[in-house]
C-alpha cells in the first residue's frame, strides 16, 4: 500500500493505494516547501494527515509531487517533515515531474501542463532530461489560464473586442476597469485572479476574435517551449490540466499545425500516477 500526493498551494489531495486501486482520497491543506517551514508542513501531516490514515497500517512509501518541489534541499524539507510521522521511503518531486509520469509513464515523451500556468518537458521515460523554463505570467506561461485571462482583460480595456462581447464581459464578472487594475496590480496572486476569468474564452470562442486570441496563445507555447525539444525523433506530445482538457480540440488543430503528434489529453494526474506507481516494486 502506497501513498501518492498532488500537492498545492490551497490544498494536497492524498491517494491511498492499494494495488492499482486508489481505495480511499483525503484532502488536507496546501503543503508547499517553498513557502512554509519544515515545522509548518510537519504541523499539517501531524494534524490533518496522520489522524485520517490511521486505520492503513501497512503503507509502505510515499511519493508526494507538487508546486514548490523542484530544489533538491526543498524537497529535503518536506521529506523530514514526512518521515518525522510516517516513517517510510518518501520520494518528493515537482507538479512536471507528476505530470510526464502520468502523462508518459515509461516511455519517453514530452508532458505540457496547461492549467493557471504552463510548463513543459522532455522526458526520457524516467526521468525529465530537459525543460523549457515556464518563466511566470509575467513573461512566459504562454497558452495558460493566467496568460488567456490577461489578453482576454487588455482586449478588453483597450476596446479590441466586439461592444458586445465588451458589455458581456463586464456584466458577467461584476467588474469595473479600477476593480480589476486593483486586483492585478495590488492584490495578492493576479495570476489566479487573471485565470477565473479564462472560463468567458471558451463560453465564446465561437467569435473569431476570441477563437484567435486563444489559439494564437497556443501557438505561443508550442513555438516558445515545445520546438525546442528534439521533435525531430516522433515523440508524442501528452497534455494535462484545466486548460489542456477544455481546449483539447483547438489543440488538436494546432498540434497537427507544428507536425507534432497528439499523445493523451487529460485534466489531473492522478489516475496516471497510480498506474505509473502500481508498476514499480515499492
Amino acid at each position: 500500500m502506497i501513498l501518492i500526493a498532488d500537492g498545492g498551494s490551497t490544498k494536497t489531495d492524498w491517494s491511498v493505494v492499494s494495488g492499482n486501486q486508489e481505495i480511499d482520497r483525503i484532502k488536507t491543506r496546501g503543503i508547499n516547501p517553498f513557502f512554509q517551514t519544515e515545522e509548518e508542513i510537519s504541523a499539517e501531516i501531524r494534524d490533518n494527515l496522520i489522524p485520517q490514515i490511521k486505520k492503513y497500517d501497512s503503507i509502505e512509501a510515499v511519493y508526494f509531487y507538487g508546486a514548490g518541489c523542484a530544489f533538491p534541499e526543498k524537497n529535503e524539507v518536506l521529506r523530514r517533515a514526512i518521515t518525522s510521522y510516517l516513517p517510510v521511503r518518501v520520494e518528493v518531486g515537482s507538479d512536471l515531474l507528476a505530470a510526464a509520469r502520468a502523462l508518459c509513464g515509461h516511455s519517453p515523451g514530452i508532458a505540457c501542463i496547461l492549467g493557471t500556468g504552463s510548463n513543459s518537458c522532455l522526458y526520457d521515460g524516467k526521468e525529465i532530461v530537459r525543460n523549457i523554463s515556464p518563466l511566470g505570467f509575467i513573461l512566459g506561461d504562454e497558452g495558460s489560464g493566467a496568460v488567456l485571462g490577461k489578453l482576454l482583460v487588455g482586449d478588453v480595456l483597450k476596446n479590441q473586442l466586439p461592444v458586445a462581447l465588451q458589455e458581456a464581459f463586464f456584466a458577467e464578472f461584476g467588474l469595473t476597469p479600477a476593480m480589476i487594475m486593483e486586483k492585478v496590480y495590488k492584490q495578492p496572486f493576479p495570476n489566479r485572479f487573471l485565470a477565473s476569468l479564462s472560463p468567458f474564452l471558451i463560453r465564446h470562442i465561437e467569435n473569431p476574435a476570441i477563437y484567435n486570441l486563444v489559439s494564437n496563445s497556443f501557438r505561443g507555447f508550442f513555438a516558445r517551449n515545445v520546438m525546442q525539444y528534439d521533435c525531430r525523433q516522433g515523440h508524442p506530445v501528452h497534455l494535462i490540466g484545466s486548460i489542456a482538457w477544455y481546449y483539447q480540440d483547438i489543440l488538436r488543430d494546432i498540434v497537427r499545425e507544428f507536425g507534432l503528434r497528439l499523445g493523451t489529453v487529460v485534466q489531473s494526474p492522478v489516475h496516471g500516477l497510480i498506474l505509473y506507481h502500481s508498476s514499480l516494486d515499492v
